[in-house]
């Protein structure tokens, strides 16, 4: 089954300096996105020819103990560890697993932390090395892993009900080529934590001072992704919160890193879209995606 969608992607004329984003809106930009409809096939028939090191990307069915995901204790310590586990059933060969990150997004005006529509990867290679410094503390351990396979997967499934409305599209890498990527700054609001850890903190940005950058600092950097004829949308139609997507945002390994191998998938550019087939008065989108640094013996 397939369906069509409106997809934005990163307008490459549109700026001439380095191009920054906020985190915690959509609306905040230094760039224009251009719109390209395209053809967004359902996964679920052809689940088996799609894997993490081929296509990027993979669907499993793991129901997950963790319902309700509005217990910010609940999800670090019980849902993390049910991520964890599904890692390490479905990726053999896993030494450590961390997970660093997590969000949970609405399609609710109230919600702080919307679907993001935006073909896009959440960290570039650099990104990924810095974030594998900062949350291994061992400065030594941390070389040795970097000299090692690891990646960064996002583990994103549905919450309470199907992911019917604003569901989410993941580009085929093997569509996709390294020249249509950009580096995007990510700008999260600056906090006088350690850690600078976000969970939870969320709120929802001043509509008076949303395109300012003040009170923001660089503490990311992601990828947009310019737009091509070549790239094969996929989609899971009323994906369910029985299911879990994992999606790859780097891998050492790659055919795309420096001694990395053939025909081995880096990443995964993907975005929430507008599918026309969604029912008047769906319920809107929840959803949570827990971002992992995997790494392999």
């Amino acid at each position: 089954m397939a369906t069509t969608g409106e997809f934005r992607y990163i307008d490459p004329s549109s700026f001439t300096t380095k191009p920054w984003a906020k985190v915690d809106t959509d609306a905040a930009r230094s760039y224009e996105q251009t719109t390209r409809r395209r053809s967004v096939t359902d996964i679920r028939p052809l689940a088996d020819t799609f894997g993490t090191d081929v296509s990027g990307f993979a669907l499993h069915r793991s129901p997950a103990q963790e319902k309700a995901f509005t217990d910010d204790k609940a999800v670090r310590t019980g849902y993390y560890a049910e991520v964890e586990a599904l890692l390490r059933e479905k990726l053999p060969g896993i030494s450590k697993v961390v997970i660093f990150d997590h969000t949970i997004r609405k399609h609710d005006k109230t919600s702080p932390r919307q679907p993001v529509q935006s073909v896009h990867v959440d960290q570039t290679p650099g990104a990924a090395a810095a974030r594998m410094r900062r949350h291994i503390e061992d400065a030594e351990e941390a070389e040795a892993l970097l000299k090692g396979r690891y990646q960064i997967i996002n583990v994103w499934r549905p919450i309470g009900h199907a992911a019917t409305d604003f569901p989410l599209a993941l580009v085929d890498w093997r569509s996709t080529t390294r020249e249509e990527l950009i580096a995007v700054d990510l700008l999260y609001p600056s906090r006088n934590e350690p850690g600078g850890d976000d969970r939870g903190k969320e709120v929802l940005p001043d509509p008076e001072s949303v395109l300012s950058t003040e009170g923001y600092e660089v503490r990311g950097e992601t990828y947009g992704v310019a737009p091509s004829d070549k790239h094969k949308f996929y989609y899971v139609k009323d994906m369910e919160p029985e299911e879990a997507l994992f999606i790859k945002c780097f891998d050492s390994w790659s055919e795309w890193q420096e001694g990395g191998k053939q025909g081995l998938a880096a990443l995964t550019p993907h975005t929430a879209f507008i599918d026309p087939q969604t029912p008047e008065g769906a319920k809107g989108r929840e959803s949570i995606e827990v971002r992992c640094l995997v790494f392999y013996e």
